[in-house]
């Protein structure tokens, strides 16, 4: 089977669909597999590297069986594809509904791997997870930079400095990276989301819960969130408004599939931060959790640095395509026989499920509803899920230093 690794051609998309690494291991299985010229430019990762782990380097990649992509296609990359080709790629079936339309009547099998099912089977090509583990990651140094004070207790010559502190709020894969990571640079960290359920992991990474009446056992279906009644969110706002004010950064992660992402930081909120507070804000592609951010920006509002980055993931290319190769190359092996030839079952769960256009038609529920113009439900919007395992613990001796 051949497989056609194209150059990225989105905004500052530096990450690549296939690493040398991964590569070699897919041809080692007898894949063939064919890459544009400069494709792991963004990733440091040269054309020479690719062709010594096996690959060939041409432009003709669109003519594969299977196009492997990170960010979704332009019309003009959409024009390349043939019927019988398979596309994978970040596909946006719920928020690229003219994206979806073309690939529909392209005739291609689109896969989206932001719809894989979040289940134990399909762990190893869970991309949502991959990504934002590294979005979690790095959310938590662009606070530090944006800190002017230690994240950890500092104890010199000249006095200590108490440790920074740190409140996440929504405990998904990136929130709790974020708590881990924080952790570890030896902050002082709070967690907080609407399903009660998270917070024995919240609290196995060391960090505090916070603990709220609004929302309270807001869980929705496959272990997300579900959206908040106008009533529930006022009162969340309130209480959060409360609280928000005695730490020196806030990171927020919160998501709702197919909604635009909940208000969680008011202004009210902003302005009764300490001045030199960071609030870094990880949901500003769907609208943002803090009511002045300004999604791509980084801006200063009362004293308060507020970010906003955009596919976090990409700032870190050279990990978030290797972690993402792995994840396309476990999703590769499920679609093949044992012959290697492409064979798609459409009875598998995870085939089904991650496929959003197949044979000129729109087959994801999500998808279709957005095409159509409709509101998805959160069932329709979101993959079927598990709750997701917490980073491991870390064992040190700071626990009651931080409780102090």
């Amino acid at each position: 089977m051949k497989v056609g690794v194209p150059k990225e051609t989105a905004a500052g998309e530096t990450r690549v669909a296939l690493v040398p690494e991964i590569v070699r291991k897919l041809t080692a299985k007898e894949f063939e597999v064919v890459v544009e010229a400069g494709a792991g430019e963004g990733s440091k990762l040269a054309d020479a590297v690719y062709e010594e782990a096996g690959a060939t380097i041409s432009d003709e990649v669109w003519d594969a069986d299977v196009v492997v992509k990170v960010a979704a296609p332009s019309d003009a990359e959409i024009g390349k594809l043939g019927q019988d080709t398979v596309l994978i790629g970040f596909l946006g079936p719920l928020s690229n509904p003219k994206t979806t339309q073309a690939l529909a009547d392209a005739g291609a099998t689109a896969f989206a791997m932001e719809a894989i099912p979040r289940i134990s089977r399909a762990q190893a090509m869970d991309a949502l997870s991959s990504q934002s583990n590294v979005a979690g990651y790095k959310s938590v140094l662009l606070a530090t930079n944006h800190l002017g004070r230690f994240l950890p207790m500092m104890m010199t010559a000249a006095g200590t400095v108490p440790p920074a502190k740190v409140l996440v709020l929504g405990a998904g894969v990136a929130g709790l990276q974020a708590i881990a990571t924080a952790r570890r640079l030896g902050a002082q960290v709070t967690g907080y989301d609407v399903r009660a359920a998270v917070a024995e992991q919240v609290r196995s990474l060391g960090a505090q819960f916070l603990e709220l009446e609004a929302g309270q056992g807001a869980e929705g279906e496959g272990g997300y969130a579900r959206e908040l009644t106008d009533e529930e969110k006022r009162a969340q706002q309130q209480e959060l408004a409360d609280k928000i004010s005695t730490f020196d950064v806030v990171i927020t992660t919160a998501l709702v599939p197919g909604r635009p992402a909940p208000r969680l930081v008011t202004a009210e909120s902003v302005e009764n931060m300490k001045a030199g507070s960071v609030i870094v804000d990880l949901a500003g592609e769907t609208g943002g959790n803090c009511e002045l951010t300004e999604p791509g920006e980084t801006v200063v509002k009362h004293d308060v640095t507020i970010a906003s980055p955009l596919n976090l993931p990409a700032s870190m290319a050279e990990h978030s395509s290797m972690l993402y190769a792995r994840n396309v190359a476990s999703l590769l092996e499920l679609l093949v026989d044992d012959e290697g030839a492409l064979n798609l079952n459409f009875d598998d769960e995870i085939i089904a499920g991650a496929c959003i256009t197949r044979d000129g038609e729109i087959v994801h529920p999500g998808a279709k509803k957005t095409v159509e113009g409709e509101k998805p439900t959160v069932a329709e919007a979101a993959p079927k899920a598990e709750d997701p395992p917490a980073p491991e613990p870390e064992d040190d001796d700071e626990d009651e230093e931080d409780d102090a």
